[in-house]
């Protein structure tokens, strides 16, 4: 497994058992990152995008610090169960998940552990966001999905990246 981010741990249970499992390495790599998902936007069926595309793409970029997802009072609940199953803070709202998510990015822009924000989205209405985490120092990343994705946030942001949906076998 030489290159990879994954390590084995064995270790020895109470009754002479040996346990194999796999870890994730911690790997430095340098920027903080605070990662929030627009679930309305991104995580749609017809999409077909899951929480590990997005991680996966930003690994070359630094490390997760924070990872949320907001979502609305719609999302089934078997979404929700998976986001948190998957180690993300989960947060639910009635109404516009977009105010949520700017309050979110901007209490990321302000904290001192963050040098990059990235957003996972594709509307334009949170390109005052970016602008602001700029204007900080942050370093910005936006993630997004054809159709709809807005040109003003990938041109705003320091990196943007396009997502693929995986395993569409239609």
């Amino acid at each position: 497994m030489a290159g990879s981010n994954w390590e084995r741990i064995i270790s020895m249970t109470k009754d002479g058992m040996k346990s194999i499992g796999m870890m994730r390495r911690k790997m430095s790599r340098g920027k903080r990152i605070a990662l929030l998902i627009d679930g309305p936007n991104i995580l749609r069926k017809e999409f077909g995008i899951k929480l590990e595309d997005i991680v996966e793409a930003l690994e070359g970029l630094g490390d997760l610090r924070v990872a949320k997802v907001v979502l609305n009072q719609y999302a089934p609940q078997g979404l929700i169960e998976a986001v948190s199953n998957q180690g993300f803070d989960t947060m639910v709202v009635s109404g516009e998940t977009g105010v949520k998510l700017a309050v979110e990015a901007m209490r990321e822009i302000y904290n001192p552990n963050i040098d990059a924000i990235a957003i996972a989205t594709r509307n334009a209405e949170f390109l005052p966001v970016i602008l602001k985490a700029k204007e900080k120092g942050k370093e910005t990343i936006v993630l997004g999905i054809e159709p709809g994705f807005s040109a003003a946030l990938k041109h705003a942001a320091d990196y943007t990246i396009i997502l693929n949906p995986k395993g569409d076998e239609e």
